[in-house]
């Protein structure tokens, strides 16, 4: 399920979010003025590497360098879910 992203979609955070290390939490946690959004190792690799310059396709490509198991459903899913809350915006390749 990829909701409304596609592989060809240029993921990036919103102009008011950021993606941060917490050494309280001892982890990464992506700010807002909405509020805070706690992230694992592997959603902040995601976030990492949604900078607008690269597509979900290459994102998944990236991932799969790094880990065993990427499923490319669930980054696009991920990635809806940020675009729904507004925490990310998506540009076309």
């Amino acid at each position: 399920m990829s909701g409304e992203v596609s592989l060809t979609n240029r993921p990036r955070l919103a102009q008011q979010a950021r993606l941060v290390w917490d050494p309280v939490r001892q982890r990464h946690v992506l700010l807002a003025p909405e509020g805070v959004l706690l992230l694992n190792d592997t959603g902040a690799a995601i976030v990492g590497l949604c900078d607008g310059s690269r597509t979900i396709a290459e994102i998944i490509e990236e991932l799969r360098r790094r880990y065993n198991r990427v499923v490319a459903e669930e980054v696009q899913h991920f990635i809806a879910r940020l675009v729904a809350k507004r925490w990310m915006e998506i540009g076309n390749a």
